[in-house]
C-alpha cells in the first residue's frame, strides 16, 4: 500500500449560540472545521479533522511512502519542518496528516482503532465543557442541564474576567450537576486561557476555594511558564491543567521538571502519534493525561489503549457539518464504535456545498489574546459582551 495525494475541505461546527473564552467569543457560534484526506493506492482513504495550513511543505515527507508506517512517519513530517520548525498551526498540519495516517492503518486491519492500539473498553470517560462565557445564567443552567441528562457528572466552564460572576456559574453548574447526580458532589473546572499573572491567578483561585471545590484550574498563566504555573500549583488547592497549546515533548519537558502541571493535557488536532509520546511521557512522571477538542474523536481512541487516560472533554453534543461519526454518549462516557479506523464518515458532496464567508481578518474571537490581557486592574463590567466577528479560517482550540 502507498500514499497517493491528500485533499483538503473545511466544514462547520455549528453551536446554534456564541460560543468563547475569556480571549473572545464567536457570537454566530459557527467555527470553521478543516479537513484533511490521505488517499491511497488500495482505494482506502484517511481522515484527519484538523489545519492544512503549508501542507504542501509538510506531505512530501510521506507521499508514495506505506501509510501503515506510520510512527516513523510521523517523525519524517518532524524533519521535514526541522529548519523552519514544527510549533504552531504547522504541527496541527502534522497532526492532521497522523491522524488519517492511524485511520487508515486501522481500517487496512479491519479494527477500530481503538482495537488496534490496544485498548480493552471502548468507552471514555467524559466531562462537559460548553466554552460558554457569553451565556446568560439560564443559558448556562440550559446548557448544563442538557450535559447532565447525558450522564456527565464533570463540568468545565470558561472564566477569568471576573470572580464573583464565576462564582455565581461555577455554582449554578454545580447545583444543576448534583440534582442530576442525586446529591454526588460533582467535579467542577475552570479555564481561563492564561488570561492571568501569577498573582492574579493565585488570588481569584484562592477566593473561589473559599466556597468551592475546584478540581482543577486550567491554564492559569501562560502556557510556557513553568515557574508561574508551578507557583500556582503551590499557592492553591486545586490541580493545575494545562498542555494542550504545547506542540511537541520539549515544550513539556520543563513544565514537568519544574512540577509545574498535575493535569497534562494534549488538544486532538496535534494527533494520535503526539498523545501518545505526551501519555507515556507524564505516566513517567506519575501524572495523568486528559485530550481536549471540539471533536476528540482521535484521541478517544488512544485514550483506550494508555494507562493514565483521566477523562476527556465533551463540547458539542453533534458533529460538524457533514461528519459522522461512529460514537454515542452515555453515562457520562463516549463510547466508541466498532467501524474499522476512526469511525468517520465524511459526505463530501454536503461538505463541498458548505461556503465559507470570507476571512476579514476577525479582531476578535479565542484565537486572539486581547491587548490588556493579564494587565486587567478591574473586572470585565458584567462579564462578557460579545460582538460579532466576521468569518474565520482555521481550528478553534480551548
Amino acid at each position: 500500500m502507498r500514499i497517493t495525494g491528500y485533499r483538503t475541505a473545511t466544514t462547520v461546527q455549528r453551536w446554534g449560540r456564541p460560543v468563547g473564552d475569556a480571549n473572545g467569543v464567536f457570537a454566530d457560534g459557527a467555527v470553521p472545521v478543516p479537513i484533511v484526506m490521505v488517499d491511497t493506492d488500495e482505494g482506502i482513504t484517511g481522515v484527519g479533522l484538523g489545519p492544512h495550513v503549508q501542507i504542501g511543505a509538510v506531505f512530501p515527507a510521506i507521499e508514495g511512502e506505506d501509510p501503515r508506517g506510520v510512527t516513523a512517519l510521523y517523525d519524517r513530517m518532524l524533519r521535514q519542518t526541522f529548519k523552519a520548525g514544527h510549533a504552531g498551526a504547522v504541527f496541527g498540519t502534522i497532526g492532521a496528516l497522523d491522524t488519517a495516517l492511524w485511520d487508515i492503518k486501522a481500517q487496512a486491519a479491519g479494527e477500530p482503532l481503538w482495537r488496534l492500539l490496544g485498548g480493552r473498553d471502548r468507552t471514555v470517560p467524559a466531562y462537559a465543557s460548553g466554552l460558554d462565557i457569553a451565556l446568560t445564567d439560564d443559558e448556562l443552567v440550559s446548557v448544563y442541564r442538557t450535559y447532565a441528562e447525558r450522564g456527565l457528572r464533570a463540568a468545565k466552564i470558561k472564566g477569568g474576567l471576573d470572580i464573583e460572576r464565576d462564582r455565581r456559574r461555577l455554582t449554578l453548574v454545580r447545583d444543576v450537576l448534583t440534582e442530576a447526580g442525586n446529591g454526588a458532589r460533582p467535579g467542577l473546572m475552570l479555564d481561563v486561557n492564561e488570561a492571568w499573572t501569577r498573582k492574579q491567578a493565585v488570588r481569584h483561585v484562592c477566593e473561589l476555594e473559599r466556597t468551592l471545590d475546584l478540581t482543577w484550574i486550567e491554564e492559569p498563566v501562560r502556557r510556557w511558564d513553568a515557574e508561574g504555573l508551578a507557583a500556582v500549583g503551590r499557592g492553591v488547592r486545586a490541580s493545575v491543567a494545562t498542555g494542550e497549546n504545547l506542540t511537541g515533548l520539549e515544550q513539556f519537558r520543563p513544565l514537568l521538571a519544574a512540577g509545574a502541571v498535575d493535569i497534562v493535557q494534549t488538544a486532538v488536532v496535534w494527533g494520535v502519534s503526539h498523545f501518545l509520546r505526551v501519555s507515556a511521557l507524564a505516566q513517567a512522571h506519575d501524572l495523568p493525561v486528559s485530550p481536549i477538542g471540539t471533536t476528540p474523536l482521535a484521541l478517544l481512541h488512544a485514550a483506550t489503549s494508555v494507562p493514565n487516560h483521566l477523562a476527556s472533554e465533551l463540547q458539542d453534543l453533534h458533529p460538524p457539518l457533514g461528519v459522522s461519526l461512529d460514537l454515542h454518549v452515555e453515562d457520562g462516557a463516549f463510547v466508541l464504535g466498532d467501524t474499522p479506523g476512526l469511525g468517520v464518515t465524511l459526505d463530501e458532496q454536503v461538505i463541498g456545498a458548505y461556503t465559507r464567508r470570507p476571512d476579514a481578518g476577525a479582531a476578535e474571537g479565542p484565537h486572539i489574546r486581547p491587548e490588556h490581557a493579564g494587565r486587567r486592574l478591574l473586572a470585565v463590567a458584567d462579564g462578557f459582551r460579545p460582538e460579532p466577528s466576521p468569518g474565520r479560517d482555521g481550528a478553534v482550540r480551548d
